[in-house]
């Protein structure tokens, strides 16, 4: 039988997950599109073959005909929504963050330890992105040696209003923080937070330098700049004892044209990240018909840790100074 999946959140992210079940997923099927509006909702369902709409996400979790749930709606509705499909007993497919408050995200750890199962997947899709994939391959079949440093840094074209080194740090790298502790398979101990000192650091996406230390004794950094101007773009290269490896984003043409060769960027982080997404979106599927969480994917705890070191991040900015990363107790339900 087709797995019926409800998503909520009809904005970007939302009508892309709309498209990727649609046409990607074979034995998944569009059941309702919620958002707080419902002509979006309208729209992403008419153009996707959603079965209904919908504009309260509770009641929407609660349906008898929706199997799982995929939350894509504004940050601060993820935890009580992912609670919601526990409660409910669904499995969710969570757009990050889980949350940017890390004692939030142990509510929804807890809830998870007392059904006994993990119920959550988090979008941290860089783990399925195959240029990824191939770093930590790199690493985990010994060719690299071992691992010693992990260079990340992260541009868009330009930030939204309002955006500032702060959210930089809670908003943009987090999908930094996870992606080098799975590549690393590392816990982070410290972080240190810089800003260029030639730069207005209240104007809007002010730019951010980052050093982590692991538990392993590597060193991460991670540039984040937001207003980059040129295209979105991604990279990054892990340095070991015997050699390094570096990203190749997918780059599909490569244009000839007054008396220059060049590649164009994408305007923002879908193209880049399109294959990821597909192979996440199987993945959950594969998981809500098993009941098997994927051995790759992100999970609530995997969320907790983003948040730890987010919170720690923003704490160092505003004092400049290095800052210790405590985590608590790690449930056996993540040990995997």
């Amino acid at each position: 039988m087709s797995v019926r999946i409800a998503i909520i959140g009809a904005g970007i992210m939302g009508a892309d997950h709309a498209r990727i079940v649609a046409e990607d997923l074979p034995g998944a099927s569009l059941q309702v599109v919620c958002d707080a509006s419902q002509e979006r909702a309208r729209k992403v369902a008419d153009e996707h073959g959603a079965g209904d709409v919908s504009t309260d996400p509770l009641a929407t979790i609660k349906r008898d005909e929706v199997d799982a749930v995929l939350i894509a709606s504004p940050d601060e509705t993820h935890a009580p929504l992912s609670l919601a499909a526990i409660d409910a007993g669904k499995p969710v497919l969570c757009e990050k963050p889980l949350s940017q408050s890390s004692q939030e995200c142990l509510r929804v750890i807890e809830a998870e330890v007392s059904r006994g199962r993990q119920f959550v997947q988090l979008g941290f899709m860089r783990r399925f992105d195959p240029s990824y994939r191939d770093m930590k391959a790199a690493l985990d079949d010994g060719s690299l040696g071992a691992a010693i440093m992990m260079h990340n840094f992260h541009r868009n074209v330009k930030a939204p209003a309002n955006f500032t080194g702060q959210m930089a740090i809670t908003n943009s790298a987090p999908h930094e923080f996870d992606v080098a502790r799975f590549v690393l398979g590392a816990d982070y101990n410290a972080v240190s937070v810089f800003q260029p000192a030639c730069i207005d650091a209240s104007k809007t996406g002010a730019p951010v330098f980052m050093v982590l230390e692991t538990d392993k004794g590597q060193l991460v950094n991670i540039e984040i700049n937001n207003n980059a101007a040129y295209g979105y773009d991604v990279r990054g290269e892990l340095v070991g004892e015997k050699g390094s490896i570096l990203l190749n984003g997918p780059i599909h043409s490569r244009h000839n044209s007054q008396l220059k060769a060049y590649e164009c960027y994408a305007p923002d982080w879908r193209p880049r990240f399109a294959e990821a997404y597909r192979l996440q979106n199987k993945a959950f599927l594969t998981f809500v018909r098993t009941g098997v969480f994927p051995a790759i994917a992100s999970d609530a705890w995997d969320g907790y840790c983003a948040a730890l070191v987010a919170e720690a991040g923003v704490e160092a900015l505003q004092k400049g100074a290095r800052i210790t990363i405590p985590q608590a107790a790690k449930p056996s339900l993540y040990k995997r």
